[in-house]
Order: C-alpha cells, then sequence, then structure tokens
C-alpha cells in the first residue's frame, strides 16, 4: 500500500513553519477499522445490528456516489489514557453524524437552519428557468438571481467554519487559506479537520493520524479502494498548519 505511513501535514502562515503529525501511529487501528468494515458491511457498527441504519450500509460506497476517505486518530487523554477516534470525509449518505464517528467541526443544526430554506429557493430559481428557453427575457435574469444566492449560500456556509488549534487560537477559513485563493468545495470536511478539531475541543493529544479509502474508486482513479493516503494539499494543506500549530509545544511540555 503506497504511501502507508503518512499522515497529515500543513503550512501555519502564523508561524511560518511546516507541522506534522506521523501515520505510523494510527496504521494498526486503520487496518482494525478495514477488517471490521469488511465484517459489519456498514458504518454504524458500534450499534446492535437489529438497530442499524439502512443509511449506513458500505453499499452505498460501490454504487454512484463511489468510496470515501476514512481517518483514525490515536490520541491520550489529560489522564495518560489512550483513545481511537473515527472520522469520514464529508457527510456518509446525507448524514453529517453517525454512531461511533467524530461529526463536522460546525454544529449541523447551524448548517441545516442556514442551507435547506435557501437551497430550496435555488432550487426554486432552477426549476423556473427549466421552464424558460435560454433565449427568453426571463431566463437571465432568474440565471443570475441563481447564481448569486449560491453564492451568498457558500459565503454563509464558509463563516460556519470557525477552526481552532492547539495554541487557543480560532479561524475561519477565509483566514486560514492562502490569500488569492479561492477556497475549494469541501474545505474543512476531510477527516483530519474533523479529528484535530475533536482533540482540541476535548482536550486531547494526537499521537498519530492515517487516513485510508474504502469502496469504488473514484472517477479519475487517483483513489482506490483500501489504500492510504496523505492529508489532501489542495483543501488540508494550509488548515492543517494552522490546526496543528501548538501540538509540538503540548508534546515537548
Amino acid at each position: 500500500m503506497k504511501n502507508e505511513n503518512s499522515g497529515c501535514v500543513g503550512y501555519c502562515r502564523q508561524c511560518g513553519c511546516e507541522h506534522h503529525l506521523p501515520g505510523a501511529p494510527a496504521r494498526r487501528a486503520c487496518l482494525d477499522l478495514m477488517v471490521i468494515l469488511k465484517q459489519e458491511n456498514r458504518i454504524d457498527f458500534t450499534i446492535p445490528a437489529g438497530l442499524a441504519d439502512p443509511r449506513y450500509s458500505t453499499d452505498y460506497l460501490e454504487g454512484p456516489a463511489r468510496g470515501k476517505m476514512f481517518g483514525v486518530m490515536i490520541a491520550r487523554t489529560a489522564s495518560g489514557e489512550t483513545q481511537v477516534l473515527r472520522a469520514f470525509s464529508g457527510q456518509y449518505n446525507g448524514s453529517w453524524q453517525v454512531p461511533g464517528w467524530v461529526g463536522p467541526v460546525f454544529e449541523p443544526a447551524e448548517f441545516y437552519h442556514l442551507h435547506d430554506p435557501r437551497e430550496r429557493a435555488i432550487k426554486e430559481l432552477g426549476r423556473q428557468m427549466e421552464e424558460n428557453d435560454k433565449g427568453t427575457p426571463r431566463y437571465q435574469p432568474l440565471a443570475a438571481q441563481r447564481k448569486e444566492k449560491s453564492r451568498q449560500l457558500m459565503k454563509m456556509i464558509h463563516g460556519l467554519y470557525r477552526l481552532k488549534n492547539f495554541c487557543s487560537q480560532e479561524a475561519g477559513l477565509q483566514e486560514i487559506f492562502f490569500q488569492g485563493k479561492g477556497i475549494p468545495t469541501g474545505t474543512g470536511d476531510c477527516c483530519a479537520p474533523k479529528l484535530l478539531q475533536h482533540a482540541v475541543l476535548n482536550d486531547l493529544r494526537p499521537l498519530g493520524l492515517a487516513e485510508f479509502y474504502w469502496g469504488r474508486q473514484n472517477s479519475s482513479g487517483s483513489r482506490q479502494h483500501g489504500r492510504f493516503y496523505p492529508s489532501c494539499r489542495s483543501k488540508c494543506y494550509p488548515l492543517l498548519g494552522f490546526m496543528l500549530c501548538g501540538l509540538q509545544g503540548i508534546e515537548n511540555g
């Protein structure tokens, strides 16, 4: 498996350093998780099979939605106990939260309150556009209105992402991301940011973090079933640099 010991890495603009969390300490736990996923064929395996939700079957990862990245963090509590934490990238079949898994970096209730009514309005504009040919006077104003509403919604969603680090600092995506660069779709929803945010909020010291891909390979073939991959450069490199800042001080303290 390539990159089997790769962890997560990022550049911090504030201190001008590249911070790194190794993958090797979490690799064994990842392999254990792969076995469970294969045996249980579901991700809500922490609850009895009779209570399992069909939405969380791993069959979902073999269909048109294709596979997904999964991450495992090994962390130490303030009392010295070791914890194993798990996260999946983005949503799982429409759900931000699944029993036994770390949730997103924001409160899901806030996301739905903000997103759902505005998304309905955007879809309604799309429906009206379908009723009008592109050459009609009504089409272009509808298209412009939908584009602006979509832009505003994305900006509001980005505002929900308030990331924290081990220096007790907090920042939003616009503050962290490289100046002059757009924020890629899905930024902040990968496994590593979810796990690090959980660690900071719960006074945990990360020891290692590894990520692997599970399910039908992606359309480009760059993600293949059962393989380990390092944290992504396009979305995670700036975020992880900020989020990992201060961890070395804790380790050396």
